[in-house]
This record gives C-alpha cells, sequence and structure tokens, in this order.
C-alpha cells in the first residue's frame, strides 16, 4: 500500500510518501516539502503567528491533495515541539483540521525520541547491539538508548538547533563570551538527564539523525546526499569542536557560503554544533554513525507494525 506523513517540523513542512507492505522497508516514492520556517514565526508570548498558520493551512490543503493524486491510502500527519509548546496550539490544530479535514497529531517529546529510535534499530539492525541515538531537531534534542525496539530510555530537551538560535545566540555572529554562556547552558541541561543514558553502560554504537546532524557530517567531508542513502557517513567529536572553531566567528551569510551549508539552516549551524559537542562530551560518544531514517520513517514503521498481511 501507499503511505503518506505530513510532518510539521519546526523549519520546514514536508510530505513524503513510501510504498510500504507489512514486513518490508518503505520505499520513498514521492517527497514535497516548503521552509515554512515555523520557528521563526512564533510571537513574543510564544505563540504561532497567524501569517504562518494561514501558510500553513495552504500548504496542508497542497500535500493532500497531491497525496491523492499520489494514490496514497492512508494520510498520517503530525507536529512536533513549537506546536506542542506554543500557547495557541490547540486554535491552530483546530484550523487546519477545519479547513483541510487533516488531523495533525502532536508527539510528546518522548515519543520524538521512541520513534526516532525505532527507524534508528531497523536501519542498522540487531548486530549493532546496544545503540544510543542522538537526534537534532529544530526545537529540541532528542536522546535514547536501548537494546531491543524500545528504548530503555527516550529524552527530550528544549535544546533545538532553531531554538537555541532564537533565545540563546541573538548575536550575528555572537560574541566569544555569549557563546561560552551557550554553552554552558547547554551541557548543564544535558548534564541534568544525562544519567538516564549512561546508567546502560557504555553503548555498542552511537548514531545521529536529522538535518542539523547531517549538515555537520557534510562539512567534515561526509559523502554529499547525491550519492545516495546507503553510503555510510561518520562524524567524530573532533569533527565537530574542528567545525565550531571554523564557524563561530562568521555571520550567517558568511556561514552559508561554506560548501555543503544550506542558506536555509546557515543561520542555526553554530547552535547545532554547540548542542552536538555538548550531547557527544556528555554521553561520552567519540564518533557517531549518521542514519538517514529518523522521526518520519519511525512514525511509518511504527503503522507499518499495524498492518496485517493482507492490507499490504
Amino acid at each position: 500500500m501507499r503511505l503518506g506523513v505530513i510532518d510539521v517540523g519546526s523549519n520546514t513542512v514536508h510530505l513524503l510518501v513510501v510504498d510500504a507492505h507489512y514486513g518490508g522497508h518503505p520505499l520513498p516514492a514521492f517527497s514535497h516539502k516548503s521552509e515554512l520556517r515555523l520557528s521563526e514565526n512564533i510571537e513574543p508570548d510564544g505563540s504561532i503567528s497567524a501569517g504562518f498558520t494561514a501558510r500553513l493551512v495552504a500548504f496542508i490543503r497542497e500535500c493532500e491533495q497531491i497525496a491523492t493524486d499520489q494514490g496514497v491510502a492512508d494520510l498520517m500527519a503530525f507536529a512536533t515541539s513549537a506546536v506542542r509548546e506554543a500557547p495557541n496550539g490547540d486554535d491552530v490544530l483546530d484550523r487546519v483540521c477545519r479547513e483541510t479535514g487533516v488531523q495533525l497529531d502532536v508527539l510528546a517529546g518522548e515519543d520524538e525520541a521512541r520513534m526516532t529510535y525505532l527507524a534508528v534499530r531497523r536501519w542498522f539492525g540487531w548486530s549493532s547491539g546496544r545503540v544510543n541515538v542522538i537526534d537534532i531537531g529544530g526545537g529540541s534534542l532528542e536522546l535514547a538508548t536501548g537494546l531491543d525496539e524500545e528504548p530503555d530510555t527516550a529524552l527530550s530537551l528544549p535544546l533545538g538547533a532553531g531554538r537555541v538560535t532564537r533565545e540563546l545566540l541573538q548575536g550575528n555572529p555572537p560574541t566569544p563570551a555569549q557563546i561560552d554562556e551557550v554553552r554552558s547552558q547547554i551541557r548543564a541541561e544535558i548534564g541534568s538527564v544525562v544519567r538516564h543514558v549512561l546508567r546502560f553502560g557504555p553503548p555498542n554504537r552511537v548514531v545521529g539523525t536529522s538535518k542539523t546532524v547531517r549538515s555537520l557530517a557534510r562539512l567534515a567531508g561526509a559523502a554529499p546526499s547525491a550519492d545516495g542513502i546507503y553510503v555510510p557517513r561518520k562524524l567524530t567529536r573532533k569533527d565537530v569542536r574542528a567545525i565550531l572553531r571554523k564557524v563561530a566567528p562568521l555571520t550567517a551569510s558568511e556561514r552559508a557560503r561554506i560548501p555543503g551549508v544550506s542558506i536555509t539552516r546557515a543561520h542555526q549551524l553554530l547552535a547545532g554544533a554547540l548542542v552536538l559537542e555538548a550531547a557527544m562530551d556528555l554521553t561520552r560518544a567519540d564518533h557517531l554513525d549518521v542514519c538517514p531514517w529518523a522521526l518520519r520513517e519511525g512514525i511509518i514503521l511504527r503503522r507499518l507494525d499495524h498492518l496485517d498481511d493482507g492490507d499490504g
């Protein structure tokens, strides 16, 4: 059967269509996305702006039509931390449902971590043993560890690259003193919960997911996305520190001129590197493998788990 997932993230709203059946892996069939930049459309009180909501409604209508044209039998839609935490988040969800007929499910942070962990586990398989997962989104950082398909620990912290940039790293570029202060804040936040990951002992594999990790790995010399998802990609803590030294003195426009850095992500590259360095340091990870699957794929895989053989 053909499944569709609409993912309302802090930077991008993305429709992914996959061909899938029970017991098989989802094969991407179509992708459609727009940089609506939810994280940049937050009012001073934390509310989502009316302008963003109108654009979101229009884009979801577009996604719904594309899903119909692509023969999607089951369309799922979800939103993550920015909608979850907004004072008017319920109003936004109600308007989307009323005007498009699409019900946006809002995931709790721990559920984001669990679904991403599932995607990582399925991608790397049982031979990986204990896996630690570091997932940096626009609004939150997710950490998880486990041996099985359900993680032993799944955590979510308000340390997404977009959020840290917007709330803490406001200079362009920030001063060294600002960076040092933010670095301390990030580490204090992770340090307050990292024992829940460390208590299970050293992992057999550490994995990083999502766009921020992929972008940092690309800067460190990993293969470009055009080479395909099956090319192994790695990133070391030493690499991340070198990237930090390189990008810290640069403005967002200067970062955007670095090969491999997209214009839309350049402004939050520094924050993403600070969060990843801290997460790797405090979880004692010297290096990580980059996984092409993340939250969207985890949700699709969980849906497939509930299919009967005859449905596919």
